[in-house]
């Protein structure tokens, strides 16, 4: 090799992995194989290689700033977390560099190269609902920078997180719902591969294996926007064996259920209960006001921001945690 000092991305390539992955390698990760760790090390120290300690100050370099990716900026189960993250940086000083995917993957990309570009202390990120490949968040590990996962997280990747108790809160809300007279409950969800998904939907099976009411798969929908609600319910009330209740993923589903059923001319809750998730300013704003699960996600900003924080200050280091916001049910007009 003519070069004088070797980088990571020439013993990739020499050694046909990723540069990300020689990172590991020479940082011990426990996610790589001893044998890629020796393959690493020896060429690493066959070849001279000196990490690029001018690229590593400027990666440890602390600028006070933390970046915080979101799907959506409209959603007030989002802007209320970003009121709790900005209580807590404000109190440490820290600014906010504040990213929206969009519910998209390219996007969720752009953003993490974008603040890894701008050199931010930490990164606070909520998966867009479309993303299972999660190479760019590890990229923000392997460039030293701390990371949190707050609401939809990836299980994959070795750091804090910051979820609802989305079982226990799906449990309740359907076991509400059997116990004020429902026997045929309909769950929209939001894409299966999401954990948030899975653990509403395992809390809903459960709750109706609780009561010993049969599960029926015609009953379970990927459905989990307001548009897609209004559009596929009506075809679900017109069975002869339709539900007499509803349990949807978020309150904006909630609201296209209840358009629906009102445009079938049936009445809530009388004929149809409906349970939302979240408790945003749209559950209060309904007619009759929705029966929601509440989602705190003020508190879930804050704890996802302290984690981050403490991280950042180099405290819990090697450690990771697993924080779970408790919810609740509130109770209003769409059920009986």
């Amino acid at each position: 090799m003519n070069k004088t000092q070797i980088t990571i991305k020439d013993i990739g390539r020499a050694l046909n992995i990723s540069p990300s992955t020689v990172s590991r390698a020479l940082k011990n990760h426990p996610d790589i194989s001893q044998q890629t760790k020796d393959s690493v090390n020896k060429y690493a120290k066959d070849f001279h290689y000196k990490p690029n300690t001018l690229a590593l100050s400027l990666r440890m370099s602390k600028n006070n700033t933390i970046g915080v990716i979101v799907p959506e900026l409209v959603h007030y189960f989002f802007s209320s977390i970003l009121s709790g993250i900005e209580q807590v940086a404000n109190q440490q000083n820290f600014n906010v560099i504040i990213c929206q995917s969009s519910e998209n993957y390219e996007n969720e990309v752009r953003n993490t190269k974008a603040l890894i570009s701008t050199r931010v202390s930490g990164v606070l990120a909520c998966l867009s609902k479309h993303t299972t490949n999660y190479d760019h968040f590890q990229e923000i590990i392997d460039s030293e920078i701390p990371l949190v996962f707050f609401d939809r997280i990836c299980i994959g990747i070795h750091t804090d997180r910051v979820v609802v108790d989305d079982y226990s809160g799906a449990f309740s809300a359907v076991e509400y719902l059997i116990q004020t007279g429902c026997k045929r409950i309909a769950f929209y969800s939001s894409p299966i591969h999401l954990e948030i998904s899975k653990n509403r939907k395992n809390g809903y099976l459960d709750a109706l294996r609780k009561y010993n009411i049969p599960i029926d798969e015609s009953l379970i929908y990927v459905c989990d926007t307001r548009e897609e609600a209004i559009i596929i319910t009506p075809e679900i009330l017109d069975r002869p064996d339709r539900p007499d209740g509803f349990f949807a993923i978020n309150d904006h589903c909630a609201s296209g259920i209840m358009y629906a059923v009102k445009l079938a001319k049936l009445r809530i809750p009388q004929d149809i209960s409906i349970f939302g998730f979240s408790d945003g300013e749209l559950a209060k704003a309904c007619d009759p006001m929705l029966s929601t699960v509440e989602q705190h996600g003020f508190e879930m900003g804050k704890n996802a921001a302290t984690l981050l924080l403490a991280k950042i200050n180099g405290e819990n280091q090697g450690q990771f945690t697993n924080k779970i916001v408790k919810t609740n049910l509130i109770i209003r007009g769409t059920t009986r």
